[in-house]
């Protein structure tokens, strides 16, 4: 079988991508920018797929040492990696560079590589930021212009840069743009924006709910979608929304979650004009004011036509996350003992 590329495969979506890969039979060179995390994530990995074929380089969005090595023999890249949090920094370079850069970069060297396809991790993010409630497909564009959050305009910048540099080339494009993405990490640690936001959700640490709706999807999902965007005949040059067509309320993942019996789950919304007052102090809570109070539909058709996608069950996915997390959190408070 081919070699893939695989970006940011210590990661949340990037492990599963990984394993999914595996599965299927592909050979895996996963980019890490430290060897320390390759045991442990090889570790994680080899839990749910055959790691034989998995090996890693070490390569930094942020430099093009090592790009060139790292695409030898690869007939695809999956460019996964990119800085993910709602959290805002005090500078939003810090999470707009290494992601517009870092695209632009694996972009490039893998042009030069004469890779055949390359699948880009976006996000609905990159879609609906800055806009109203509606029903958007894979021609809607965030509005850089307003007030939308570095990591919404993180991403939207990075695919647009995407699209940019690929333009013209010999090397096709795929962008998959997962909405709210649930379901248990394979990873030893909790990583990921919506990991912490289940756990801080079944650990009592979120006392309110948001008032925040979004398309979701679970992570395995998103992972045999990149699989099929990578060597489906129709899906070159197209955008794939990777998200449920209408829009779930936080609330309704907190009532799912306390039916499974998580009891410090909270009940109560968090009304707006306290968030609007914590986001003055809580970076967290100030990059989910952008979406507040906002709903976002959108048109998936291709998804299902294209990629063939059956989606798993949400309910099972914030179940089975849930339960992932709190055994990972008795295994971290034992050895604390």
């Amino acid at each position: 079988m081919d070699r893939v590329l695989l970006t940011g495969v210590t990661g949340y979506i990037g492990q599963h991508c990984a394993a999914e890969l595996l599965r299927q039979g592909y050979d895996v060179v996963g980019t890490i920018r430290s060897r320390v995390k390759a045991d442990a994530t090889r570790i994680a990995i080899a839990k749910v797929a055959p790691a034989d074929g998995l090996s890693f380089v070490e390569a930094d969005l942020l430099s093009d040492k090592g790009w060139a090595e790292a695409m030898k023999g690869c007939a695809y890249v999956m460019h996964v990696a990119s800085p993910f949090m709602l959290a805002e920094p005090k500078d939003e370079n810090e999470m707009i560079a290494p992601a517009v850069e870092g695209t632009k970069r694996v972009i490039a060297a893998a042009q030069l590589a004469r890779v055949k396809r390359l699948v880009l991790t976006s996000s609905t993010f990159a879609m609906i930021a800055g806009k109203d409630s509606g029903r958007y497909g894979p021609d809607a564009w965030s509005d850089t212009d307003a007030s939308i959050g570095a990591y919404a305009k993180s991403k939207t910048l990075a695919e647009r840069a995407a699209w940019a540099t690929a333009k013209g080339g010999d090397m096709e494009l795929t962008v998959v743009n997962p909405g709210a993405v649930f379901g248990p990490s394979l990873g030893a640690t909790m990583d990921g924006q919506s990991v912490e936001m289940m756990t801080a959700m079944i650990s009592g640490k979120m006392p309110m709910i948001p008032d925040m709706s979004m398309g979701m999807v679970d992570v395995r999902d998103v992972a045999r979608l990149h699989v099929k965007a990578m060597t489906a005949d129709c899906a070159a040059g197209k955008r794939f929304i990777a998200a449920s067509a209408e829009p779930i309320e936080m609330a309704t993942v907190a009532s799912v979650l306390r039916k499974a019996g998580y009891t410090k789950v909270p009940s109560r919304r968090a009304p707006t004009v306290l968030l609007k007052l914590m986001g003055l102090f809580d970076g967290e809570v100030r990059g989910m004011l952008p979406f507040i109070g906002k709903a976002a539909a959108y048109e998936n058709e291709a998804t299902f036509d294209v990629l063939e996608w059956q989606p798993t069950p949400l309910e099972t996915s914030f179940r089975e996350m849930a339960a992932a997390i709190s055994g990972e959190i008795k295994v971290i408070n034992q050895q604390c003992r």
